[in-house]
């Protein structure tokens, strides 16, 4: 048992060691093509390489962009590996060359590429993280349409099949993910100047890809990913003592269906004022189950449940006796901010009180500092 131990305390060890030793790993994400991605890794790798950090450019795709393609000067690039395919030579990145040279950080572009038959790896993501676990820092990017998560919504959006994806853990993986924004207008006019596509390209994406609706679809996305990656690394590394939590409202049903209809219409409100996010939670208990309830008792919940879901509430129905433990809990796990209950006279207030916990449920919200809002 002891050597099991040991064992078990030695891998955890070596896992933690693995993890230090691997590289950095940096994204930079865009709605579209043309917002300025590989622009930026090239600006970054210049003020990385004044700052004494052996840089190299692994991949790198200037689509012919003349001011990208000016910033290629003065950053070594690793050669490509050549390889014959179906009697075409073809061009792919070296990535055992990439490890051998073994430069500090490397700049790989277009992470969702699909590499040619015959390389060790298909894709190029799968490349990166062999780049990676040999302790090298990657800089790439990738636009939003690529994630595969998102493939079908991205379709509909565009209309525009999506063959080339990378899993959702890339991205989630990422140290630090940094979005390229432009506005629609800002984007249609690059694509214009000639600065995007070809001049006989031009006409033929401003009728598809590049209209105003579909830019700003993409962008919300593209915006909201990096947002979950920020939250996310708030979650992971920020101490829980000195992190600032956002507002976020739970509202308390019974069903009794008036004031939980009032409840659920004023959480709504001052959740739309601070614009955080809220929930409703329906304490259920073993009195209250289906074939115990009157049906137009089970009518209105439903209709009240259906009311907080069209007012944007995420709705949670949990079946305990131990309401008290219950709010709580959810409270906790959810990490809510202000609990929104009804007046005394509610059915809800009343188990409360009668099971003679209030003041515990009081004691514990003070200790998390949750604020207690009793509605009239």
């Amino acid at each position: 048992m002891e050597d099991e131990n040991k064992s078990g305390s030695v891998k955890k060890f070596l896992e933690l060691v693995k993890k230090s030793r691997r590289g950095k790993f940096k994204v930079y994400i865009g709605m579209s093509a043309g917002v300025g991605k590989t622009y930026r890794m090239l600006q970054e790798a210049h003020a990385l390489r004044k700052n004494g950090i052996d840089i190299r450019i692994g991949y790198i795709e200037t689509h012919n962009r003349a001011e990208t393609h000016a910033l290629l000067d003065g950053i070594n690039t690793i050669p490509r590996r050549k390889i014959f395919y179906k009697g075409k030579e073809l061009e792919e990145m070296d990535v055992n060359a990439i490890i051998n040279i073994h430069p500090e950080v490397v700049i790989v572009d277009e992470l969702a590429h699909s590499n040619v038959e015959g390389s060790k790896n298909a894709k190029r993501w799968q490349d990166v993280s062999d780049i990676l676990e040999a302790g090298i820092s990657v800089i790439s990017a990738v636009n939003i349409q690529h994630l595969e998560s998102m493939n079908e919504e991205i379709e509909t959006i565009t209309g525009i099949p999506i063959t080339e994806r990378i899993p959702d853990k890339i991205l989630e993986s990422a140290d630090e993910i940094v979005n390229i924004d432009l506005t629609a207008d800002e984007l249609i006019e690059r694509l214009k100047a000639g600065k995007i596509y070809d001049q006989t390209k031009i006409e033929r994406a401003l009728n598809n890809f590049f209209q105003p609706e579909r830019i700003l679809q993409l962008r919300e996305l593209a915006l909201k990913e990096v947002a979950h990656h920020l939250e996310r690394k708030i979650n992971i590394e920020v101490p829980k003592q000195i992190k600032l939590r956002p507002e976020k409202f739970m509202a308390c049903i019974s069903t009794n269906h008036q004031t939980a209809k009032i409840i659920i219409r004023k959480t709504a409100r001052l959740a739309s004022y601070y614009r955080s996010p809220w929930i409703v939670l329906y304490v259920q208990r073993s009195a209250e189950n289906g074939d115990r309830i009157k049906l137009d008792l089970q009518r209105h919940l439903i209709n009240n449940l259906k009311l907080a879901t069209e007012l944007g509430g995420e709705v949670l129905k949990i079946k305990s006796d131990d309401i008290t433990e219950t709010i709580t809990r959810v409270a906790a796990e959810k990490e809510i901010t202000t609990i929104c209950i009804g007046k005394p006279h509610l059915n809800l207030f009343q188990v409360i009180m009668r099971t003679a916990i209030f003041s515990k449920l009081l004691k514990s919200i003070a200790d998390t500092e949750t604020d207690l809002v009793i509605l009239s």
